[in-house]
């Protein structure tokens, strides 16, 4: 059934919901997808610790989002989807990794698969894919893991072959159709994108990850044994473009609210958890832990690193949807965003890391019971920080402070 015809959409959007994060920790702005992103949280949070317990692949929960209308976002508005900006699609991602992580991620990459298509398609590519997407309410997934060489591009007649796999397949399991990249010829340093449903012959997906965190982010291997593809599935048209380039821009971002997410969600459980359950330490001269001046003290700093970090990501997010709506952005202004970028991803990976640490702090020794589920947050973020080098990040932050050059296009900048 279309997302344009389902019920459970316009349904979904009407209902008013309570918000399930602390809303001085995170809130959302009022519009058209904040009922949907409110109860579509609520469904994630009543089973999110039990889920990231079990491990596994969550397709009842991938099918909440199919049904919450949230998968159109990004699709233009001429071609009957809802158009939304990337900084309000963060912000959504954001909340939602706050309540469960792996989930916002794969919602968050199907998100960038649909921004692939616009980047790199032709007009008639990016009509029958997205106008596709909308009609079947497809869930995106991915074999773009640019360090993995071991997938070729074979010609074979008037068509191709895929043979080989393909590593860190987020939300490939389960999913309707897969973008994947791929050397254009063996040992090329060039990749190309390509799509194909992921029912295509051929196509064996594993479901082989077993990340302490990000649990349930079906990011396992891809086996390609012949897989057929067509010329027309090849996505060559914003090749080696700036614009195009700003595909890497997008996936750091997605990163960035995945690690703020994390953080606000460990630091608003622990509010919930200070005011109903915590007790005031003996050598405290508090009646009640929300009165405690350490406790204060701590959570004081801890939020005020949480709400600069925000800042910076807003600030990039709004110059990314800046530069996508040019028509070709300068080397220099893309450059400049992808230091704005590694500034907000250093500083949110920091903070994110210390922050679903010294929540506990806070908290106490009974917090770290397992039926609270708080260390998936610090699990969460201590994964996806590895993505790739904050090191680098800072780096490159250094160079340009230092010979004003900024970082290189790249998979990672």
């Amino acid at each position: 059934m279309s997302s344009l015809t389902n019920p459970k959409v316009a349904l979904i959007q009407t209902l008013d919901v309570a918000p399930v994060i602390n809303p001085r920790v995170l809130s959302l702005d009022e519009g058209p997808w904040r009922s949907a992103t409110l109860t579509l949280a609520a469904q994630l949070a009543a089973t999110a610790v039990q889920r990231d317990q079990q491990g596994g692949s969550a397709q009842a929960e991938k099918q909440l989002f199919r049904d919450s209308g949230l998968l159109r976002l990004s699709i233009p508005r001429q071609l009957g989807g809802a158009g939304s900006s990337w900084p309000e699609i963060y912000r959504i991602v954001r909340y939602l990794a706050a309540v469960d992580s792996s989930l916002a991620h794969l919602f968050a990459f199907h998100h960038l698969q649909l921004a692939t298509i616009q980047l790199f398609a032709n007009a008639q590519q990016q009509d029958y894919w997205l106008r596709l997407t909308l009609d079947q309410n497809w869930f995106w997934g991915n074999a773009t893991n640019g360090r993995d060489t071991h997938l070729q591009l074979v010609p074979q007649d008037e068509h191709y072959q895929l043979l080989g796999s393909k590593s860190f397949c987020s939300g490939a399991l389960g999913s309707d159709a897969l973008v994947v990249s791929v050397p254009r010829t063996f040992g090329s340093q060039e990749r190309v994108f390509l799509v194909i449903p992921a029912q295509r012959d051929g196509l064996l997906i594993n479901d082989d990850w077993d990340g302490f965190g990000q649990r349930q982010t079906d990011s396992g291997t891809v086996h390609f044994e012949g897989v057929y593809v067509d010329a027309a599935d090849l996505l060559e048209y914003g090749l080696n473009s700036p614009r195009a380039s700003l595909r890497t821009c997008v996936s750091q971002l997605i990163l960035v609210q995945i690690y703020l997410g994390n953080a606000a969600g460990a630091l608003s459980g622990a509010l919930d958890y200070i005011n109903e359950r915590a007790r005031s330490w003996p050598g405290s001269t508090a009646e009640r832990p929300t009165e405690d001046a350490l406790i204060q003290l701590r959570l004081g700093g801890l939020w005020a690193r949480l709400d600069a970090a925000t800042l910076l990501a807003e600030r990039a997010a709004g110059r990314l949807q800046q530069l996508l709506d040019q028509h070709s952005p300068t080397p220099e202004e893309r450059g400049e965003l992808a230091t704005w970028i590694a500034e907000a991803k250093l500083l949110s990976a920091r903070v994110a890391l210390d922050i679903t640490s010294e929540v506990f702090e806070t908290m106490g020794a009974r917090a770290t019971s397992s039926r609270f589920g708080f260390d998936r947050f610090w699990r969460n973020v201590r994964v996806h920080t590895l993505h790739d080098p904050l090191d680098h990040k800072q780096k490159d932050i250094g160079r340009w402070l230092l010979t004003g050059e900024h970082p290189v296009p790249s998979n990672y900048s």
